[in-house]
């Protein structure tokens, strides 16, 4: 708390960076939960076919997220040195990689979408609901949603770019135009106002489909409108080959682990999900709203933990070691400190929030209990995030491979299996069980973190 209260002008930059991040995955996010809602309406085999759905999306966001993490590592360093060259290869390099992954995507989804989505479909409901009818509501879903991944793919190389450039607000105002768009058309789309056709599942997929095409324009078309102040976007098309040959190595060496490790964990998430859901699909359903209030308030320490990773990035590619290790520490406990405050107002909102669901009295139950649990962890999590970043930060990209997809695997993963196909233990014991595995992971972390062992400059060699 002393270090809290010394460095202010350290907490002060992290937070511009992570508040636009923060407004704009929020408001997303709220729109998220208004969706959420609104598919609610249409009874629990539409909430159960969009959760299942989107736990497959989320495996794919994942996947781009990494690909261009890696890229970004390097673009944070470039800039802090600043290399505006290395800023525009960077994002040429981000551009191969995320197209390679959106491609892969579209490919796997629509090929294999009735196996991955039939994962889900093993458990027994202690109340009446459609196990067909939540398959076919979920295929449609997904189908339609794969209209959106070339729009998600350019505006995420764009977007994060700009951030690493220390640009966080039109990537923001961009995502509030999705967002307005989104809740405009599921109105018209999901329940057929003003003489829309009423679309159901279907309607929530096309709306976020138009608002991702949205997104993507507004972004693009002002950060092209302002290229003089994002000088790298001066002749970012004249060709798409890499002026530094160089760079393209040790880019992919960093880059290739945070891809694959955002792809695994993310695929760790969705087998411990279908683990759970052998439980019954009320159990899915009460995930499924559970995530929708939590994630309206973990858009803080996620937006934390990407301002950490930037802020100590510039650190580190201006050769301020000590310094990028002392605000590393302050970071960390500074965002488990926010997110405690998060975890009472979880818990405040736990009774009533999924009381505004037409869905199962069980699956009532059910949020209620997974909300409150995820409140708890709230400051673990916003503590492993940050020290997740600050590792990656410094191209430690194969310690956090094994620290966080090889660890989710192997041991959550193999935890939640055993437990749900071997045992009678009650799915909220199942779920604790899972979550108390991360205190293995922060005490091993913030070992490494505070011997530095992450630290270096990764661009001093490629200027």
């Amino acid at each position: 708390m002393k270090k809290l209260e010394i460095d202010k002008d350290l907490l002060k930059k992290t937070c511009l960076l992570a508040i636009p991040i923060m407004i704009q995955n929020g408001i997303a996010n709220a729109v998220g939960l208004v969706d959420n809602l609104m598919v609610g309406s249409q009874g629990t085999e539409a909430i159960v076919a969009v959760s299942i759905a989107g736990q497959l999306m989320f495996v794919f966001w994942l996947a781009l997220f990494g690909a261009l993490s890696g890229p970004g590592i390097f673009g944070a360093q470039y800039y802090g040195n600043g290399d505006i060259d290395g800023v525009r290869d960077v994002f040429r390099i981000k551009l191969w990689m995320a197209v390679a992954v959106g491609i892969l995507g579209i490919v796997i989804f629509f090929n294999f979408d009735d196996f991955l989505l039939g994962l889900y479909m093993k458990g027994q409901t202690k109340e009446n609901i459609d196990p067909v009818l939540t398959l076919k509501l979920a295929k449609e879903y997904l189908r339609i949603m794969l209209f959106g991944i070339p729009f998600i793919v350019l505006t995420q190389v764009y977007a994060t770019s700009l951030r690493e450039t220390d640009e966080s607000f039109k990537p923001m105002v961009s995502g509030i135009v999705s967002v307005v768009v989104d809740v405009v058309f599921n109105y018209l789309l999901i329940f057929g106002h003003f003489g829309f056709p009423a679309l159901g599942v279907e309607g929530a997929a096309w709306a976020t489909v138009i608002a991702r095409v949205a997104e993507f324009l507004v972004l693009v078309i002002w950060a092209h409108a302002l290229r003089k102040k994002h000088v790298f976007l001066i002749g970012i098309y004249k060709t798409l080959l890499i002026k530094n040959k160089h760079m393209i190595k040790p880019i992919l060496v960093k880059s290739v682990p945070i891809m694959f490790n955002e792809f695994l964990w993310a695929g760790a998430i969705a087998f411990m999900t279908t683990c759970y859901s052998r439980r019954g699909l009320d159990v899915l359903a009460g995930i499924n709203i559970s995530n929708a209030i939590c994630n309206l308030l973990n858009v803080v320490f996620i937006a934390l933990g990407n301002a950490v990773g930037i802020v100590v990035g510039q650190m580190l590619g201006a050769g301020e070691f000590k310094k990028a290790k002392d605000s590393s520490v302050t970071l960390m406990w500074f965002t488990a400190v926010v997110c405690s405050v998060l975890t009472l107002i979880l818990i405040a909102l736990a009774g009533w929030f999924p009381t505004l669901y037409d869905t199962t009295e069980s699956s009532k139950h059910m949020a209620r209990a997974f909300i409150t649990i995820t409140a708890v962890f709230f400051p673990l999590q916003g503590f492993l995030n940050a020290l997740y970043f600050t590792l990656r930060s410094g191209g430690k990209t194969v310690i956090t491979f094994i620290f966080d997809s090889i660890f989710s695997w192997t041991v959550c993963g193999t935890c939640a299996f055993v437990l749900s196909h071997y045992t009678n233990m009650h799915i909220f014991g199942i779920y604790i069980t899972v979550q108390c595995l991360d205190f293995i992971k922060v005490i091993v972390g913030y070992v490494m973190i505070k011997k530095g062992i992450w630290i270096s400059n990764l661009v001093k060699d490629q200027i």
